[in-house]
């Protein structure tokens, strides 16, 4: 079998029917488009619903906003940080244990409660659970995002295209 050998499968393919040549044969003078009116004109808008309210105008042109500066962290409450173990909790501690994705914003949050001393770092923490966790004699050190480092704009990078938010 070769390239030029592929061919569609036979009576698959049929050649258009060839319609308005005149009034002297079939498909000839009105060319199956019955007598006057707007189909026989070729006038009808692409879309059009016979004047009713099209559906491109019929549907919002916006839903909401959606912020291209928005911070993504994933949450990590205290029982997580309870369970794993550690004394030192850390972005790379808890990706190595595959809380996290590598690379993300970590945020604790204070669904549980912590018995040992822990030493935390991450990028937000609730009040609740800077509490508990200094409460049980840790401490929680919060980690510089990247993007509000000195000399940087103070925020993420938009997210989306040129069409975004507009």
């Amino acid at each position: 079998m070769r390239v030029d050998h592929l061919a569609p499968a036979p009576g698959s393919k049929k050649n258009a029917k060839r319609v308005g040549r005149g009034i002297g044969g079939k498909g000839g003078k009105t060319a199956g488009r019955g007598t006057k009116g707007q189909r026989a004109r070729n006038t009808v808008a692409r879309g059009f619903e016979g004047g009713q309210m099209p559906l491109k105008q019929r549907v919002p042109k916006l839903k909401g906003f959606t912020n291209p500066f928005r911070v993504e962290y994933s949450a990590v409450n205290l029982d997580r940080l309870e369970a794993l173990g550690e004394s030192t909790v850390n972005p790379d501690v808890l990706a190595e244990h595959g809380i996290i994705r590598k690379g993300a914003f970590v945020k604790i949050l204070a669904r549980g409660e912590v018995s040992s001393k822990l030493d935390v770092h991450a990028h937000a923490v609730s009040v609740a659970a800077e509490a508990a966790i200094t409460a049980a004699g840790g401490s929680v050190t919060l980690i510089t995002l990247p993007f509000k480092e000195e000399g940087k704009a103070g925020r993420p990078a938009a997210r989306g295209n040129q069409f975004t938010n507009r």
